[in-house]
């Protein structure tokens, strides 16, 4: 008879790996105990009771070794990175520092546990961003533990989902527009999100069997020897994407890269930035064969991989409108916030004009003029924060449908201004919409 599978705690079970390894292990028998920070609906309605919400990367060594005690966990996995510093912290935080109180802690404890950590493919000497030196980093305080530990360093990771990386190449795929060569020529190598899952297994099974002098790095990833531009290319053609395609400029992927670092520190997570295109430019190098020759597991080839996934029109909606989103919520900020101010400044006269026309003192108008304008203002700040865009949007709907409903009463005429100004303020309501529709990451 088979002992029981061991229990696996899997830190960082809401992002993209994690939540696809929690899946995958639960269907294969493992008792698993998901943990993070914070759960969509979804994830709740999915894990159930078995989720436990914490913020385990600030937690202290004693901290975590009793959080991971209370689990049962006799594997921890660790999803946990951020690419960037940013909403979620710093690389130096998630990475170095939090890995060395995660192997204090399990090394704390009498009864062995095997930490699993998912890292980067690539050399030392190559690393020139804080997220390849602080996953480095967090590589070598492992190894030089005497935690029982596997380290994975998967690629490009496909999963059914999308986020970060693997949504860039889904949006880039339905541009039409080629890659730079400098961007498009870098080698990459890509993972079946199955693939991690399953070596998962292998080696929790093997515990459950007894082995406990785990000691490995192992890079997995697809054999095929493949570019960036091949990449985007196989994505492409899987969904149907555009033929016909224009060049773009190298600089172009630098100036979005710029703006992309710009939305970080107002808490959004942009796929596209300085860290993401340094790394994309290195490329991704690796060799499966050790991992292959350990496990027995064939590595998923990306047309594999790419025939697994569905290419519905929501997933093609998805793809159009992921880069798109940006433009939608930057042109909201600007709407609101460049209205507030002309109103406020160069418009000002104008303004007061309109309401001192129709009835309003002087003081009244100006009052009135100076809050308005206040107010848009107000709105196009909270739209351009991650944290109040939801209310930003709101507020700007509820706002919109003010001035259109006072202005029904109070100044029926500019209705039939030439301009339309009143007129457009529709199709605006309508782009609020389309933005708080798509406002979730994942």
């Amino acid at each position: 008879m088979n002992k029981p599978l061991p229990t696996v705690a899997i830190l960082g079970a809401s992002g993209l790996i994690g939540e696809a390894v929690a899946t995958s292990l639960r269907r294969d028998g493992f008792p698993i105990v998901p943990i993070a920070r914070r759960f969509t609906a979804a994830q709740r309605a999915v894990f159930g009771d078995a989720l436990v919400v914490s913020p385990f990367v600030s937690l202290e060594a004693a901290d975590l070794e009793r959080l991971l005690a209370e689990a049962g966990a006799e594997i921890v996995v660790n999803c946990a990175g951020v690419l960037q510093e940013g909403a979620h912290g710093r690389p130096d935080e998630v990475h170095s520092a939090f890995v060395a109180r995660l192997v204090a802690a399990l090394g704390s404890n009498p009864a062995p546990r095997l930490l699993v950590q998912l890292s980067i493919p690539g050399r030392d000497e190559d690393d020139h961003t804080d997220f390849a030196r602080t996953k480095r980093d967090a590589e070598r305080t492992i190894r030089a533990s005497l935690v029982p530990h596997v380290i994975l360093r998967p690629g490009l990771v496909v999963a059914p989902a999308a986020y970060g990386g693997s949504a860039l190449i889904r949006a880039l795929a339905a541009l039409p527009i080629d890659l730079p060569a400098r961007e498009a020529g870098s080698p990459f190598a890509t993972t079946d999100i199955c693939d991690i899952a399953d070596t998962i297994a292998f080696v929790g099974r093997s515990w459950r069997d007894g082995a406990r002098d785990w000691s490995a790095t192992w890079e997995v990833v697809d054999r095929r020897k493949t570019t960036v531009g091949d990449v985007v290319n196989d994505f492409r053609h899987h969904f149907g994407g555009p033929k016909l395609r224009l060049p773009s400029a190298s600089w172009l992927m630098g100036l979005g890269a710029r703006l992309g670092d710009l939305a970080a520190r107002l808490g959004w997570s942009p796929p596209i930035r300085s860290t993401a295109l340094t790394e994309m430019r290195r490329g991704v190098a690796a060799d499966p064969e050790p991992w292959i020759a350990a496990t027995g597991i064939e590595p998923t080839p990306l047309a594999a991989t790419l025939d697994a996934l569905p290419t519905t029109v929501q997933d093609r909606w998805f793809a159009r409108l992921y880069l798109a989103k940006a433009l939608i919520v930057a042109s909201l900020v600007l709407f609101w916030c460049l209205s507030g101010l002309i109103a406020l400044t160069v418009a000002f006269g104008a303004a007061r004009a309109i309401l001192v026309d129709h009835g309003f003192s002087v003081t009244a108008a100006n009052a009135t003029t100076v809050v308005s304008s206040l107010v848009d203002i107000a709105i196009g700040v909270a739209i351009a924060f991650r944290r109040t865009c939801a209310w930003g949007l709101i507020a700007g709907i509820v706002g919109s449908l003010g001035y259109m409903a006072g202005a029904l009463v109070l100044t029926p005429d500019l209705w039939i201004e030439p301009l339309g100004a009143l007129v457009k303020t529709g199709p605006a309501i309508v782009l609020m919409l389309v933005a708080l529709a798509i406002l979730d990451d994942r």
